[in-house]
């Protein structure tokens, strides 16, 4: 198996959660629990609360926030290196 193959099943792989992530973000940016929430495609204000700081005072949407970035992070840097090892 080559390195490119590998990358592609880990990237894959890394890519189940993210559905998980995107809806329990984009349920605390547009404080709803409802599950069209994770079919809509609101997309400026999940923006606006992934890169600035929405409810600065809400620990739950903080730590979820920072979870999410750090999981967009990884997903970004493993499609980089498939890229440029592909």
């Amino acid at each position: 198996m080559d390195s490119s193959s590998l990358l592609l099943i880990l990237l894959f792989i890394w890519g189940i959660p993210s559905a998980y992530f995107r809806s329990k973000f984009r349920k605390i940016v547009y404080q709803t629990d409802d599950w069209k929430i994770n079919i809509k495609p609101f997309f400026i204000k999940e923006l606006k609360g992934l890169f600035s700081n929405l409810y600065p005072n809400d620990n739950n949407y903080t730590k979820t926030r920072n979870r999410y970035r750090i999981y967009l992070a990884v997903y970004l840097l493993l499609f980089i290196i498939y890229i440029t090892v592909k």
